[in-house]
């Protein structure tokens, strides 16, 4: 069995990486698919629209399961499922067929993204969640950036086809040893389940329902960006398909993980630094000011990434493009860690399972769910890079939607009320 916090970890991270790298490999290939396949910009968007909105619907399915059912065989046929889609993907002849494809897809991903963070969570010390979560989410820039790369580098020397099928299998490996992991004990939800009390509980919770709404803002953009940015190369400066998603992917995977490891160290020094502040203080105390802390972190680097990647779409050449790219994911990608433990810990430890299920449903629906097929749209109608304008607005928002808002005065009184009973108990 698998009981070591950092063996769960690793094994999770490089399942997050394939989870990533399969979801992506369109991107890299899209424009070839488009070609072969005679799609519109806004069909070529809808594909993404049908992956997401398999995996949102289910992800609520998972959750509940997952807050009472053991996870990791919840997670194993999750890989399977997607592993299989992917490579099914690259059989398709047609429309339909990789329309269905690309929906299971989502189911299967569904299953993982929503558990395997709240079994991390729950194997790692309070000290260590943001940067345990930081190598876990670090999978998302890496594996986004292998999308493109083995996309592309298989698309120019085996077509398009092949790049699903070398994408697809090595899921089915790591699924088996999935099932060897030992669960951490947890509070299980015993009693029946009544989803909309749950949910009633989850938004009414501030800081959990502030979280949701900047990440469903971010998602929108980040989730076109990410679809579109190797076609629009392909398309604007003429660079071959299989070129732009490899030079892309470089950039996604440079700048995404500095990215990624900024933002978790930067959550670790929010948590010191709120511990050192309410000394005597229990975790559960904590949190509020530790969440406020991380949304901090989320709001800043969409502030910064907004101007860049305005920039970027109005760039004149494809290496001023390039560059604004890499500062712009610089910026954005700071969230990704501090964000998924503002999900976890604004919620009551009971329902983690069913907080991050309800996350993945609303910035689905509200987020990536409409946006890449939104872009590809205008993309019909209008110049490329004006079709891509809306999504520094979206950027913009989220940054408004998560800058943090002043403590309560209830909490603030519990916070000077910890810190003079530790001074008490000092002296």
């Amino acid at each position: 069995m698998i009981r070591k916090p950092r063996t769960i970890l690793a094994l999770f991270t490089a399942l997050n990486l394939l989870n990533y790298l399969d979801r992506f490999v369109l991107s890299a290939v899209l424009g070839k698919v488009q070609d072969e396949l005679a799609l519109s910009n806004f069909m070529a968007g809808l594909l993404a629209t049908v992956f997401l909105a398999s995996y949102f619907v289910t992800a609520p399915a998972f959750g509940r399961l997952g807050d009472r059912l053991a996870r990791k065989w919840l997670i194993a046929i999750g890989i399977v499922v997607w592993s299989a889609a992917t490579i099914g993907s690259g059989l398709a002849t047609g429309a339909v067929a990789l329309f269905v494809s690309r929906a299971i897809v989502g189911v299967g991903e569904a299953s993982y993204a929503t558990l395997a963070p709240t079994i991390i969570d729950d194997v790692t010390p309070s000290a260590r969640k943001g940067r345990a979560l930081a190598v876990f989410y670090l999978a998302t820039p890496v594996g986004t950036a292998l999308g493109y790369i083995v996309g592309g580098l298989v698309e120019k020397h085996a077509g398009w086809r092949t790049a699903f099928f070398v994408a697809g299998g090595p899921g089915l490996l790591l699924a088996m040893i999935t099932l060897l992991v030992k669960e951490p004990e947890r509070v299980i939800a015993e009693e029946k389940a009544d989803v909309r009390r749950d949910l009633g509980r989850l938004v009414r919770t501030p800081l959990y329902r502030q979280g949701v709404l900047g990440y469903c803002a971010y998602t929108a953009a980040i989730g076109a960006y990410a679809y579109w940015a190797p076609t629009f190369l392909y398309r604007r400066y003429g660079i071959a398909q299989s070129a732009a998603s490899t030079k892309f992917g470089m950039i996604v995977v440079v700048a995404g993980a500095l990215a990624t490891a900024i933002g978790g160290f930067w959550a670790d020094r929010v948590q010191k630094r709120v511990e050192s502040q309410m000394p005597g203080s229990s975790e559960a105390e904590r949190d509020p000011e530790v969440v406020r802390g991380q949304l901090g972190i989320c709001a800043k680097g969409s502030l910064l990434g907004t101007g860049l990647a305005a920039a970027c779409f109005f760039s004149t050449s494809a290496n001023m493009f390039f560059a604004f790219a890499f500062f712009s994911i610089l910026a954005l990608f700071m969230s990704t860690s501090p964000i998924n433990a503002v999900i976890l810990r604004s919620a009551p430890q009971e329902l983690r399972a069913s907080a991050m299920a309800l996350a993945i449903f609303a910035i689905h629906m509200f987020g990536d769910l409409w946006s890449p097929s939104f872009v590809g749209l205008l993309a019909d109608h209008l110049p490329m890079q004006l079709a891509m304008m809306p999504l520094p607005i979206a950027i913009a928002l989220s940054a408004w939607l998560w800058w943090p808002k002043p403590a309560p005065a209830t909490a603030t009184a519990t916070n000077a009320s910890a810190k003079a009973s530790a001074g008490v108990d000092a002296a």
